[in-house]
C-alpha cells in the first residue's frame, strides 16, 4: 500500500467514525439544522415575508412556510437572476445550477459556497466510507467522472452550468491528480465526440473508479472495447474496483452493466441533485442510501397521497414509517424553503434513517387509477430479468388507452434487450404478476378486467439513444423516463 493510501486511510477512518455519530444523532441534528437555517436566512426577503423570526420549531415553520415548487417561487427566482442580493440565502448564490424543467423551462437553482462544500463532502464521504470498509487503493490509480461539461457560463455575474460541470470545479485537490478525462476534453460538447476522446485518454490508463450515469456508462463501455478488441472491461482496467452512479435506479442495468465488467465490480449509488446532496450507500453491502442529516438540509416528508391537498401532512424525521411513499421536501442551505424536489422516498430503516429513491412525483401512470411508480416496474424487471437470463439496455412504459386492434386497453412496455426473447408472452405474464404484487390497484383492474395483461414491444439496438440525441438530450447526467402517463415519448421511438 501506497504512503498516499495509507494517509487516505486515516482520514477514511475519520470519515467513517463521523458516519456513524450522524447517523446515531440524526433527530436532534435536524432539529439544530433547522434553526441553524431560520438563523442566517431571517435577514433576507424571504425571511422577513414569512416572519422567520416568529419560527421556533417544526411545528411553526410548517404553518408559516408553505411547501412551494421552483414555480411557485418564480417572485423571488427572478429577483435572483436579475443579480439581487439577501433574496433567499445572504448575499448572492455561487453559482446557479441549470435543470430542465417540464413546466418552467430551464430552472436556475441557487448554489452557494456551503451548499457546493457540502456537496463535495457527501461525495468525499462516500468514497471514503467504503475505502474504510473495503481497504481498497481505490486512488492509488485513476478516476473517471462522466460528466456534463465544465465550461460555465453568466447569469447576472453568477457562473451557471449544470451541477456534473461546477462539481469540477470543486473537486478536491488531493483528488485532482487522479481525475479523468483532461479538462479540455470534458468541455467538448457533441457527445459522441466527447465520448471517443474520453476513450482515447483512458483506455491505457490504470482506472480504479469510473462514476457516471449507467446508460451513458454502457456507451463509453461499448466504445473501449471496440477500441482496444478486448471481451470485458476488467481485461482493460484490471484494478477497477467501484463503480459510482447516481440518478436511476441500478438493478435495471445491473446485469448489463456486468456483462460489460466480466464479472461484478462493487457498485456505490448516491442521490445528488442541484438542490442538495440527499442522501448515499455508505455500506456497498446494504443499498439503503443514508439521509445526509447533518449537512446544511433539512428535510420534511408528505405522504404521496396528500401531496396535491391544499395542506398536506407534514411529517418531520421522528414521524416517519417504513415502506412508505412520501414526498420530499427539502430547506437548505442554499436558500430552498420547504421546496418540493418532485422526487419520493421510502424509507428501508430507521436506525439508521436509510431511503430507496422510489419515483417522482410526476412520472406515474395511472391512466386507469392504479399509479404505478417507478420504483415497481423497475423492481418488477429486476426480478423477471433475473428470472429469465435477460439484459436490459433500456425501457420505458406507457399506457395504452385505445389499442388500435381493439380489446381492453393495457400498459405497453417498451425495452431494448441485449437479444430479444422467445417467449415475450411469458415474460409479459411474470411482469404483470410482479407490478400486481407491489400495487394493489394494478391487481385489482387485471383480476376485474379493466385492463389486459401488459404488452412488450422490444426495440431495435440504439432506439433511446437515437431518441435522445433527437431531444438534444444524449449524455451528460440526462435520463429517459421510466414511466409517463402519455405516450409523448414512446410515439418517438424506432
Amino acid at each position: 500500500m501506497s504512503i498516499k493510501s495509507k494517509i487516505i486511510g486515516l482520514h477514511a477512518a475519520r470519515t467513517a467514525a463521523k458516519t456513524i455519530s450522524d447517523s446515531q444523532n440524526a433527530i436532534k441534528d435536524q432539529r439544530n439544522c433547522l434553526l441553524q437555517l431560520l438563523a442566517k436566512g431571517k435577514h433576507t426577503v424571504f425571511g422577513k415575508d414569512h416572519k422567520f423570526h416568529e419560527i421556533t420549531d417544526a411545528s411553526s415553520f410548517a404553518r408559516q412556510v408553505p411547501i412551494r415548487t421552483y414555480e411557485d417561487l418564480k417572485d423571488y427566482n427572478s429577483r435572483l437572476i436579475a443579480g439581487d442580493t439577501n433574496v433567499l440565502w445572504p448575499g448572492k448564490p455561487k453559482y446557479f445550477g441549470k435543470t430542465s424543467g417540464t413546466t418552467s423551462g430551464i430552472k436556475y437553482i441557487p448554489i452557494t459556497k456551503a451548499s457546493i462544500k457540502s456537496q463535495i463532502d457527501t461525495a468525499s464521504r462516500a468514497i471514503l466510507n467504503y475505502v474504510h470498509q473495503t481497504k481498497a487503493p481505490v486512488f492509488d490509480g485513476k478516476l473517471i467522472f462522466i460528466s456534463g461539461s465544465p465550461e460555465l457560463s453568466l447569469k447576472s455575474g453568477i457562473k451557471t452550468g449544470r451541477l456534473s460541470g461546477i462539481v469540477n470545479h470543486e473537486i478536491p485537490s488531493w483528488v485532482k491528480p487522479g481525475q479523468l478525462p483532461s479538462y479540455s476534453t470534458n468541455c467538448i460538447e457533441p457527445w459522441e465526440a466527447k465520448l471517443d476522446k474520453i476513450v482515447e485518454e483512458t483506455y491505457n490508463q490504470d482506472l480504479r473508479l469510473i462514476s457516471g450515469i449507467p446508460p451513458w456508462v454502457q456507451m463509453y463501455y461499448e466504445r473501449l472495447l471496440a477500441k482496444t478488441g478486448k471481451k470485458s472491461i476488467i481485461e482493460i482496467f484490471p484494478n477497477l474496483q467501484l463503480f459510482v452512479y447516481g440518478g436511476v435506479n441500478y438493478e435495471p442495468y445491473r446485469a448489463s452493466i456486468n456483462q460489460f465488467h466480466g464479472t461484478e465490480i462493487p457498485s456505490l449509488e448516491t442521490y445528488p441533485a442541484s438542490e442538495g446532496f440527499i442522501a448515499y450507500q455508505n455500506d456497498y453491502k446494504d443499498a439503503g442510501l443514508l439521509l445526509n442529516t447533518n449537512a446544511g438540509l433539512y428535510f420534511e416528508f408528505v405522504p404521496l397521497t396528500e401531496i396535491h391537498k391544499e395542506a398536506p401532512t407534514r411529517l418531520t424525521l421522528e414521524d416517519v414509517e417504513l415502506d412508505k411513499d412520501y414526498v420530499l421536501i427539502l430547506s437548505s442551505n442554499a436558500g430552498l424553503w420547504a421546496y418540493n424536489l418532485g422526487d419520493t422516498i421510502r424509507f428501508t430503516s430507521l436506525a439508521p434513517y436509510k431511503i430507496r429513491v422510489s419515483g417522482r412525483v410526476k412520472h406515474f401512470i395511472s391512466a386507469f387509477g392504479e399509479h404505478v411508480i417507478a420504483k415497481e416496474v423497475e423492481e418488477a424487471i429486476a426480478i423477471v430479468g433475473q428470472r429469465h437470463g435477460l439484459v436490459i439496455n433500456e425501457f420505458t412504459v406507457a399506457p395504452q388507452v385505445n389499442p388500435s386492434e381493439g380489446g381492453l386497453p393495457y400498459h405497453e412496455w417498451f425495452i431494448e434487450f441485449d437479444k430479444v426473447p422467445e417467449q415475450l408472452d411469458m415474460i409479459a405474464f411474470d411482469l404483470d404478476e410482479e407490478i400486481a404484487r407491489q400495487n394493489i390497484y394494478y391487481h385489482d383492474l387485471l383480476s376485474g378486467n379493466i385492463i389486459q395483461t401488459l404488452k412488450i414491444r422490444p426495440l431495435q439496438a440504439g432506439s433511446f439513444r437515437e431518441y435522445m440525441a433527437s431531444q438534444g438530450r444524449l449524455g451528460g447526467q440526462n435520463k429517459v423516463p421510466r414511466l409517463m402517463n402519455d405516450r409523448s415519448i414512446v410515439e418517438k421511438l424506432n
